[in-house]
């Protein structure tokens, strides 16, 4: 038996607020991970963590898809989804695989952002129908949490070989000022740190147009009124 609409949009909202509850787990847990670990080891407790919160995600992917009205088109649409879903810190674990703290970290941030793309979601969901006012708070959501990713990842490759950091606040305190496009004392002296160091000035400057246009619509809109 079909599902209705009403069904299948509550439904979507349902698993919706889950996976945001789910994306949330795995942010915090990332950042115990990080900040409190040795930087050496994953702890079971984070694999375990990031275990449930995939298999939400998976879950939520099969329901969806099962609720569809067209299974096939929503299977090959939502493809990257359920990709990014996949336990693979997990499974290299489980597979005996000797994997270093820090590629442990850089593949348990592929289910992050399965959370992180849903969080974009709801937070475009949340805001008016402006479409200009959805865009503007999807970025500025997305600004602040890459903004924060990109500190976590840069004190834990830097931490240990970088003299200039010390501690998290550190990092995120030169996460927030190369994004800002500002600049930072502090340099990176790992690939992936410099990998990080392009990315955030790249994304504040694309921040700034769309800051732009939704500061002149709001104002050329309160004008005609």
């Amino acid at each position: 038996m079909s599902l209705t609409q009403s069904a299948r949009a509550g439904i979507r909202d349902a698993l919706g607020v889950v996976k945001l509850i789910a994306g949330l787990v795995l942010l915090v847990a990332l950042s115990w991970e990080i900040i409190a670990g040795d930087h050496v080891h994953v702890s079971r407790t984070y694999l375990a963590i990031q275990f449930v919160v995939c298999l939400v995600f998976l879950c939520d992917f099969f329901v969806r898809w099962a609720a569809a009205e067209r299974p096939g088109r929503f299977f090959w649409r939502n493809l990257p989804f359920l990709l990014l879903s996949v336990p693979y810190l997990n499974i290299l674990a489980w597979s005996g695989v000797d994997m270093t703290h820090d590629w442990g970290v850089l593949v348990g941030l592929i289910p992050l952002l399965r959370a992180f793309l849903a969080m974009v979601i709801i937070v475009r969901w949340l805001v008016s129908e402006n479409r200009m006012r959805r865009l503007f708070f999807a970025y500025i959501f997305t600004v602040v949490i890459f903004t924060y990713i990109s500190g976590l990842v840069f004190y834990d490759y830097e931490v240990l070989v970088n003299p200039k950091l010390h501690g998290f606040g550190n990092a995120l305190w030169w996460a927030w000022m190369n994004v800002t496009t500002v600049g930072a004392e502090i340099f990176p002296v790992t690939a992936v740190g410099k990998v990080f160091c392009v990315l955030l000035p790249s994304l504040g400057m694309m921040f700034f147009p769309i800051f732009t246009t939704y500061v002149l619509q709001e104002y050329t809109h309160k004008k005609g009124e």
